[in-house]
């Protein structure tokens, strides 16, 4: 099971695939050493990714249709 719940996001964003997309980038970039922006009871990055985005700790842009 997923936690935080998809759900929690929806004020966030309205595609899944954003989320997705920018919790992949920021759970490579825990991986990678850059430091945690929040206090986390899971060492999985992607979870601790999800949570930092649910803050409001990590934003990100949605771009539009055919914008790379």
């Amino acid at each position: 099971m997923l936690q935080p719940p998809l759900e929690a996001f929806s004020d966030k964003t309205m595609s899944r695939y954003s989320l997705v997309v920018a919790t992949a980038k920021r759970a490579r970039q825990i991986v990678n050493g850059a430091k945690v922006l929040i206090d986390t009871k899971s060492d999985k990055p992607v979870t601790v990714a999800m949570e930092e985005i649910l803050a409001g700790k990590v934003s990100f842009e949605e771009l539009g249709p055919g914008t790379k």
